[in-house]
């Protein structure tokens, strides 16, 4: 990056056009490098003006949506000559992306729009809406939001609470502020780690959850810890499954998530 980006600028400085992927209805083509904004732009933005999205999201070990979906675009590892070869006018990206890489799209004429990680349905309906604005579809942001509303309602669980403790890849722990953690309580589960004190990313082993198990371990991740035999063998402890791609993003992902923490707490009864 930092050997292509003098080029780059000096191209642009001489005056010489990036290709562009041009439209006739006048909406704007967009290049998504964050897995969770790949997977809202696949909902609301227009057959052909997503050119591109990340390559976590054919990743089902990192994918924010369904493979089948995936598969129907063209991925990205966020370099900048990768972007530009395909021209779009907008590149939409996670918040850390490189300033460098931020610059380099910006000097050549390509508008550059950040989001951070929501951490409530409200700050997921607020990304979805703004996405939805820069594809130049509000609408199609609006019904998204509906679908998502929707499948909130029809998953609220409204009797006691479960405590539980959603227990992810590396034996780690979601903490009080995060989507999934929200998305739990909205189920109907309380939070076993915070009972305990234990914030965002904090480590859990096995040995720890055996012996003071919570009333359901939902475990999201394919470690051989999180699958233990013992998990299984608990009394009065129930064990779950959750796929670990549903605990980081908002968006069409909360429709997914919620429908699999609410089937859990029913069957949990």
């Amino acid at each position: 990056m930092a050997l292509l980006l003098p080029f780059l600028l000096a191209a642009c400085s001489q005056g010489e056009e990036r290709p562009a992927a041009q439209r006739t209805d006048g909406l704007p083509t967009i290049v998504s490098l964050n897995p969770c904004t790949d997977a809202v732009l696949a909902e609301v933005a227009e057959p052909g003006q997503l050119l591109a999205i990340s390559h976590y999201s054919q990743d089902p070990s990192s994918s924010s949506m369904p493979l089948d979906l995936a598969r129907n675009y063209r991925v990205t590892g966020g370099t900048v000559e990768e972007v530009i070869a395909l021209g779009p006018d907008i590149v939409v990206a996670g918040a850390f992306l490189a300033p460098a890489t931020q610059a380099a799209f910006q000097r050549l004429g390509i508008q550059v729009e950040t989001f951070g990680i929501v951490s409530s349905p409200a700050e997921s309906a607020e990304q979805v809406e703004r996405l939805a604005r820069i594809a130049g579809n509000p609408a199609g942001g609006e019904a998204l939001n509906a679908r998502i509303a929707d499948s909130l309602e029809a998953a609220r669980w409204d009797g006691e609470a479960v405590p539980a403790l959603l227990w992810q890849q590396g034996g780690i722990v979601a903490g009080d502020g995060a989507l999934v953690s929200n998305l739990l309580l909205h189920a109907g589960f309380s939070s076993h780690a915070a009972a305990r004190g234990l914030g965002q990313g904090a480590y859990v082993p096995l040995e720890r959850v055996l012996a003071d198990p919570p009333a359901v371990v939902i475990a999201a991740g394919g470690e051989r810890a999180l699958a233990h035999p013992a998990l299984s063998a608990m009394e009065g402890t129930q064990y779950a499954r959750l796929d670990p791609a549903l605990t980081y993003c908002g968006g069409p992902t909360i429709i997914r998530a919620v429908e699999a923490l609410a089937q859990i707490r029913r069957d949990v009864g």
